[in-house]
């Protein structure tokens, strides 16, 4: 009698897991629905940014008030396979794990544009195999639904581009006093260097990494931007 009662509990528990799962899985993919055109109300890191009391600066703007030259900079400073990749840097990802392996101190990422869409919209900063699982499943999905162009754009209005402050439209306004559409060259490679720490690398006052690390990507801007592909993403 004991174990039918138990076997019963275990069927009606999975009954719940099962349901409770499937709720969830119907709730991300509507969001990911949703995201393709609006742009997200809020994200984790936004939150935690908030908590620890850095503030919220952001103004989300569309696509076309952007200008080319931050989305070149952000190309030429984060993925310069953009355009061309489903979503994954394989190359880039091998590279990186060969160097992980004989520099564990000093690990070096491999993650797209795409990639780090997917994690600034959906999930949260950090490592582990658990929210990485996650990132590839959210990203292939972003790259199967949405565009490319819709893709860079959702970056470059959630990427954090110092403390506290999100998007290319708060950048530019807190460090230029300017529309990002009016950003110049070195302006937006300047920003484009603090994506990789930007309450480490700061603009103002501009620190040791993003002045040697600009100059870079204006030379990666330039080699960029006479791409097709790259081309299509600048209008």
């Amino acid at each position: 009698m004991a174990q039918t009662t138990s076997a019963k509990n275990s069927k009606r528990w999975w009954r719940i897991t099962k349901k409770i799962l499937l709720w969830m899985f119907i709730g991300q993919f509507v969001y990911i629905l949703l995201t393709w055109f609006i742009n997200p109300p809020i994200t984790i890191t936004q939150l935690v940014n908030v908590v620890k009391g850095y503030g919220l600066k952001r103004d989300y703007i569309d696509y076309d008030e952007m200008g080319p030259n931050i989305k070149l900079a952000v190309m030429a400073a984060e993925d310069q396979l953009f355009p061309d990749h489903n979503g994954f840097d394989i190359k880039a990802i091998k590279k990186a794990q060969k160097y992980n392996e004989k520099h564990p101190a000093k690990v070096k990422g491999a993650s797209t544009i795409s990639q780090q869409t997917a994690k600034n919209v959906f999930l949260w900063q950090g490592g582990g195999y658990f929210r990485k699982g996650l990132e590839v499943y959210f990203t292939f999905m972003m790259e199967t639904i949405w565009s490319k162009k819709r893709i860079l754009e959702t970056y470059l209005n959630v990427a954090e581009m110092g403390p506290g402050i999100f998007g290319v439209q708060a950048a530019a306004k807190n460090y230029f006093n300017k529309d990002a559409k009016n950003l110049t060259r070195s302006e937006a490679a300047m920003i484009a260097a603090c994506l990789r720490n930007p309450k480490k690398f700061t603009v103002k006052p501009m620190s040791k990494f993003v002045a040697v690390v600009s100059v870079k990507i204006l030379r990666q801007m330039n080699n960029l931007e006479g791409d097709p592909d790259v081309k299509l993403l600048l209008n």
